[in-house]
């Protein structure tokens, strides 16, 4: 793949990736991978990408998800493609990065963008070869080979807004996209315990337990969650989108697996 070099200096990128993910010793950072330290760091990242990683932690996330060189994962619905990138540089030219996006919605506006616009400029640059982007519908996500890691982040409780939409069709096509022992991880802002679904298309946020009984009905093992978007100043009562917490709620990150 070409490197887009920018002005940003590679030194100062690294630490500014690492300071980011809110590591602030040198003990802290061993667990951070030099390959995810790298994918932050890559300077053909866009600045707007750059200016939301202190609130995302890519870093932390990246490694606790287990992505590793000459891996495949697939996305599902990518949208501006954040995670995409990063993907893109951490599995290298080795590795694929499916992007599986909507098609468009019926009626939608003539003219209008396709879900699909932003993932496909990215797949369409040379320094992202390995994005492959494949369009369909939600419901039974599918991939050409199995891959190592399934990734959703802050679209799974969305999946619960869709008439007729059957979550369990979903985790079980999940389950037969990853290969023997691959990773599933969900991404998403957490809602008040016990709500349930309640709250997925008012404040656009779900119970975690809900996704973990899910997810776990499907097959897959719950191998633990990550704490580092975990925000305790979060009440859980605003909309996702209200500027008083955009981009600060509370979320989790779990991680399950496929079982060899």
């Amino acid at each position: 793949m070409n490197l887009h070099l920018r002005s940003r200096p590679i030194g100062a990128l690294l630490l500014s990736a690492v300071l980011s993910a809110g590591v602030a010793a040198p003990s802290q950072a061993a667990h951070i991978p030099s390959y995810d330290a790298k994918a932050v760091a890559d300077p053909a990242r866009p600045e707007t990408d750059v200016e939301r990683d202190a609130d995302r932690k890519p870093a932390e996330s990246l490694a606790f998800a287990g992505l590793k060189p000459g891996q495949s994962v697939a996305e599902i619905i990518p949208s501006g493609g954040y995670f995409t990138r990063l993907f893109s540089a951490v599995v290298g030219a080795k590795g694929t990065v499916y992007a599986l996006s909507p098609p468009p919605r019926p009626g939608a506006p003539e003219g209008a963008k396709p879900p699909s616009a932003a993932v496909e400029a990215i797949a369409a640059d040379p320094h992202y070869a390995n994005v492959k982007v494949l369009v369909q519908p939600l419901g039974t996500p599918t991939v050409p080979q199995p891959v190592d890691v399934f990734w959703t982040s802050q679209n799974y409780h969305d999946l619960h807004n869709i008439p007729g939409f059957d979550i369990g069709a979903f985790n079980r096509a999940v389950f037969n996209a990853l290969k023997p022992g691959g990773t599933y991880i969900v991404l998403d802002h957490v809602a008040e315990a016990e709500s349930g679904t309640r709250d997925t298309s008012t404040l656009h946020r779900i119970d975690p337990a809900v996704v973990k009984r899910e997810v776990l009905e499907a097959g897959f093992r719950f191998d633990g969650e990550s704490p580092v978007l975990r925000r305790p100043t979060d009440d859980h009562t605003l909309k996702v989108f209200d500027p008083a917490i955009r981009g600060k709620t509370d979320q989790f990150i779990y991680k399950f697996s496929k079982p060899r």
